[in-house]
């Protein structure tokens, strides 16, 4: 069945085909009663694709959320995120894939755990895709735009939105995200959104009708266009008619000499004379001290990191951080501690910036 669906999409005109294995990972198979066997799934299912690829299309390494959240919505830690996605990773690596895709993110600690995860075990192209609502906004409220301003900065070679709503919706998001693009985007929109007819889910945007955006997402930065929920061979087909004569625009952001940093939630220009302000402890008041700042109108908070114990008490209060942030250290460990603990793009300030 694998073969036949994959087959289908290459023969449609698929320049990429995913590796089936969204729901491979340790969380999502033991949840199935499948222990000890995350190498075993990831490297028979990629086995699966490059055989219906053949040769015709590149085959990417799919990745997609466990379902885990940090505190305070949950009790995952980070690195236990990095553990998770860095088994999987491996065992893709090993498979032979050409690329990665980390897809369907909907919080940017799981986004960042992937992607660190596939860097440490393989130096192949990656595209990080998150999903949101009709409002631009993730399940636990992240702009898209913060996505792509951290994960661009954490090294991402593409960034994009998939699932979420119709292509219409997708590319009224994009036409936002352009300016803080650095890298290609990618846009993969489900074939409208689902309603239930009869028990069954239908979708009811045709492929004639889901290829219509596709001028307008290459005019938008767009690179990689490709069909989510509810859409098949017939509307890749559509698409690929649809781009036939159609130059995508290549990145262009707008920064206007700004420098883009964000917060978990939100994407921020940050002045380049901007002044850090007076830093914070790493201690049990920090995060409260944070939120203090904020309250009576600080436009930027600081904190100073100089050792492991810091770092841990900053990793515990980095949730309340809503404005740019800047990291204060003189240690080298203690800073890559509190960046890997920072759910966004903070800015350094320090001696080792010289080194």
């Amino acid at each position: 069945a694998i073969l036949d669906v994959q087959r289908r999409y290459v023969a449609a005109g698929s320049d990429i085909i995913y590796t089936p294995t969204f729901g491979a990972n340790r969380v999502k198979l033991e949840a199935n009663g499948i222990f000890n066997r995350v190498e075993e799934f990831n490297l028979r299912l990629a086995a699966l694709s490059k055989e219906a690829a053949a040769g015709r299309a590149l085959v990417a390494g799919d990745i997609a959320p466990t379902g885990l959240f940090l505190a305070p919505l949950g009790t995952a830690s980070f690195e236990e995120l990095v553990e998770i996605y860095t088994e999987q990773a491996a065992a893709l690596e090993k498979a032979g894939v050409d690329l990665f895709v980390i897809e369907t993110m909907m919080t940017l600690p799981e986004a960042r755990a992937a992607l660190l995860a596939v860097r440490s075990v393989s130096a192949k192209p990656v595209l990080v895709s998150f999903t949101c609502d009709e409002h631009g906004r993730t399940l636990t409220g992240t702009d898209p735009a913060a996505a792509l301003v951290v994960m661009q900065g954490m090294g991402a070679d593409a960034f994009g939105l998939n699932c979420s709503v119709g292509p219409r919706e997708i590319l009224e998001q994009m036409e936002r995200l352009r300016p803080w693009a650095e890298i290609p985007l990618a846009a993969k929109p489900n074939a409208g959104l689902p309603r239930t007819v009869d028990g069954r889910t239908v979708y009811d945007c045709p492929p004639e009708e889901f290829a219509e955006c596709a001028r307008g997402f290459a005019e938008n930065g767009v690179a990689l266009f490709g069909g989510c929920c509810g859409t098949d061979e017939g509307h890749i087909a559509a698409l690929r008619a649809a781009l036939a004569d159609v130059v995508t625009a290549p990145p262009a952001p707008d920064f206007g000499g700004m420098i883009p940093c964000a917060s978990e939630k939100d994407a921020f220009l940050l002045d380049p004379a901007a002044e850090m302000p007076e830093p914070f402890a790493c201690d049990g008041e920090l995060a409260d001290n944070i939120e203090d700042a904020q309250d009576e109108g600080a436009e930027t908070v600081a904190v100073r990191v100089e050792t492991l114990a810091d770092a841990e008490d900053f990793a515990d209060a980095q949730y309340a951080v809503k404005v740019p942030l800047f990291i204060e250290s003189s240690d080298a460990a203690a800073l890559e501690a509190a960046l890997r603990a920072y759910q966004g793009r903070a800015i350094y300030s320090g001696p080792l910036a010289d080194d």
